[in-house]
């Protein structure tokens, strides 16, 4: 029997650096609608959600016929909003598709989701793309190295595998770039959140790996397709820029 997938964007309005991005315009529609658009045309979910903890978002989402859900204001996570609302809700599959990426690739969900469609074995699924050593420098770029089956070894913002002796071509991409998408069976999902912060996580701050920590593994599936997301109003002009709603300026 074919597993019920739905994916949920998580979008909450007191962003630290961008207060509202979510409501914030692009081609004459809030983000969290470009969001909720794309992602809605992933062959695989069923059905697509934002949880959020504003009226504000709740009410844009209303207004274009998406679905929304209220939760807590304390939540200190993605996750742990997403959590509260799969609590309640009847799925086998949950993907997390982050709020602030308006040109995600409905395709690019259908390529995270696919492993945990095809095999029950699989707990969690997430998303790599090859990148350069100049990108990878960057610790804000989360790199990840796999194992021979495709499940992540590591996850750090360090500049991970350590290339000891020569520098690889500019032309190479050495180097993995995880893309923050995931996908959870609902009841990994539910012990994820219910787990205290790990040691790694808190001193890398990633929390991904509270997962790796506690024993569960995650399939990383190799994509070329890009991420923009939007965590600044800079990023915002640029996805602008990216939809031809400005001029491009050097």
């Amino acid at each position: 029997m074919k597993p019920r997938i739905v994916g949920i964007i998580p979008a909450r309005y007191a962003s630290s650096r961008f207060p509202g991005k979510a409501l914030a315009e692009l081609a004459g529609k809030p983000m969290v609608q470009h969001v909720v658009e794309r992602a809605a045309r992933a062959t695989l979910l069923d059905e697509v959600l934002v949880a959020t903890d504003d009226a504000r978002i709740v009410e844009a989402v209303k207004r274009f016929g998406g679905n929304a859900r209220m939760t807590s204001p304390a939540h200190p996570s993605g996750t742990d909003r997403i959590a509260e609302v799969v609590r309640d809700l009847a799925c086998d599959l949950v993907v997390n598709i982050q709020g602030d990426e308006p040109l995600i690739e409905p395709a690019v969900v259908d390529q995270a989701v696919a492993p945990l469609a095809e095999a029950s074995t699989i707990a969690m699924g997430t998303l790599a793309r090859p990148m350069g050593v100049e990108e990878a420098a960057d610790p804000s770029k989360v790199k990840v190295v796999l194992d021979r089956q495709g499940f992540a070894l590591y996850f750090s913002r360090s500049r991970i595998p350590y290339i000891r002796d020569d520098t690889p071509p500019p032309s190479e991409r050495p180097y993995l770039l995880h893309m923050g998408l995931y996908v959870y069976r609902r009841e990994t999902l539910l012990r994820l959140a219910g787990l205290p912060p790990t040691p790694l996580e808190e001193r890398e701050r990633l929390e991904q790996l509270r997962a790796l920590e506690n024993g569960i593994r995650i399939r990383v599936v190799i994509t070329e397709h890009q991420s923009f997301g939007v965590d600044t109003p800079a990023d915002l002009e640029r996805v602008r820029r990216m939809m031809g709603e400005l001029p491009i300026c050097d």
